[in-house]
């Protein structure tokens, strides 16, 4: 049944454009992949020409367990789904409890008022939806995957950290109008390029980290822009793996040991 509800989903955001090109995650022809070559490309292009650039990394805590039933179906309805999807939905949502129990004794049943099923069919692009304003009205490039937030900008002026701020701002009161927090440990800023000017930046009251390397996607983000870093820790997993296989496998054969 969600697989169905999710195939008539994806025709109408097709249809609809529904959701935004900053969002490329859990969206079809898209990835992580297309989310990092996308944004660096910007990025790069920047620091190329010889300018300074920041780019702010923002990551939702607990982000599928806090989204609020009432907001996303708003949003659905705003992005143009049809009634009888929008209601398959609530019904998906609605009538769900939990309680608590520690050792033997049990809370009662409460009722769950957000948050979408993580590991189920329809919780990915339903959390699409969910975030599908975060980047209205910001000035900076901004992208997502899911909840792995980043947006990033020219530094080497006060009006560029400036924007850069402003955007980091407007996220910060979207999360509070949507009841979201953010992890704490989890955003930074990496600032790229010659000549940068080291600004700091804020998320309210807490101070941005400032880093020379950050891990996005699974790719390692380099201050400096090389890529040695990034081959070597592939390397370190592919002897990490080639280990494993040989401390299992007792043949060495190339037709065994290759395909493993």
């Amino acid at each position: 049944m969600e697989q169905l509800i999710l195939d008539i989903i994806i025709k109408q955001v097709e249809e609809n454009k529904a959701i935004r090109s900053s969002q490329q995650g859990f969206t079809k022809g898209k990835s992580c992949l297309t989310n990092l070559i996308a944004f660096y490309d910007g990025m790069t292009g920047w620091v190329d020409e010889g300018r300074a650039v920041d780019v702010v990394y923002l990551d939702f805590s607990k982000a599928f367990d806090t989204v609020s039933h009432n907001t996303l179906t708003g949003n659905l309805r705003k992005c143009g789904l049809d009634e009888w999807t929008v209601r398959c939905i609530e019904n998906w949502l609605n009538g769900r409890g939990q309680k608590v129990v520690i050792s033997g004794a049990e809370s009662s049943w409460r009722p769950i008022a957000s948050g979408i099923p993580q590991g189920s069919v329809l919780g990915p692009v339903l959390f699409d939806f969910f975030v599908n304003e975060l980047d209205e009205g910001t000035e900076c490039t901004l992208s997502k995957v899911a909840d792995d937030t980043k947006h990033g900008g020219v530094a080497g002026t006060l009006e560029g950290c400036a924007a850069i701020q402003r955007d980091t701002d407007m996220v910060k009161c979207w999360s509070q109008r949507n009841l979201m927090k953010f992890n704490k440990g989890k955003f930074r800023v990496l600032q790229l390029g010659r000549n940068d000017p080291m600004h700091q930046y804020r998320l309210g009251s807490d101070l941005l980290e400032s880093n020379s390397v950050e891990m996005d996607l699974g790719v390692l983000i380099v201050d400096k822009l090389p890529m040695s870093q990034q081959r070597a820790l592939i390397a370190k997993k592919a002897s990490g793996i080639l280990v494993c296989i040989r401390r299992r496998e007792a043949s060495r054969s190339r037709e065994v040991f290759l395909p493993l």
